[in-house]
Order: structure tokens, then sequence, then C-alpha cells
């Protein structure tokens, strides 16, 4: 049953931009991402937050995977995809911390509203 789940590709492409955002290496990557994180989430990491995603939507009684499902298991999905360097040790900050930061700073996909209707950008 949560596999039938549909997932929109706006929340498609916001987890691709979350994951990709968790590589230090990557040009999308927040500065404190270069600065304190030593490898990031793979591709995997996306497959298991859309299907974490899927889980919490079907669990609250929601059709389809929204933004909310996806931040709301990012930690939980990334926190040991994510290693953290000397850097961030030395900060006090671990993988979920870090993970709590970056959804704050990695924005939503933009919307665009066409006749009353949310198309995706």
């Amino acid at each position: 049953m949560v596999l039938a789940v549909p997932v929109s590709r706006y929340v498609v492409a916001y987890t691709a931009k979350l994951v990709r955002a968790t590589r230090p290496a990557d040009p999308t990557a927040p500065d404190f991402i270069r600065e304190m994180v030593e490898w990031g989430a793979g591709p995997r990491a996306g497959q298991h937050l859309i299907l974490a995603g899927k889980a919490l939507a079907a669990m609250a009684g929601r059709a389809a995977v929204g933004i909310e499902d996806i931040r709301a298991a990012a930690a939980a999905v990334l926190r040991h995809r994510v290693a953290t360097n000397f850097a961030a040790e030395a900060a006090g900050l671990d993988s979920v911390a870090i993970v709590q930061r970056l959804l704050k700073e990695v924005p939503e996909p933009p919307v665009r509203r066409f006749a009353g209707a949310a198309v995706e950008a």
C-alpha cells in the first residue's frame, strides 16, 4: 500500500535538491556543508527519503507525499548518510544538526500558478 502512494515531480525535485546539497563537492551545497561535511548522501538516500515520505503520508491518511513528509523524514534518513568532519565536531555539531540546518537553507522548488492551479516550475 505504501509503495502505491503517488509522489509529484515537485516533491521529487525538492528531494533531489536536498540530497545533492549534502555533498560538499556539489556546487549547490551551502558553505557550511563544504566546511563541516566529509561526505554526503548518495542517490539511494533520495529513494529512501521518498519511501519514508510515502509511509508518513499513508499513516497520516493523505493521498500523496508532500514536502512536509520529506522534511519530517530527513533527519532519520540522512543522519547516517552524512559524515561530519573535524570542523563540525569542534563546533559540537553532529549529522542530525547538520541536516536540520540544511532543511532551513534548502528552499522548496518554485511553484507557478496558472488559472488557479499549481504547476511545477
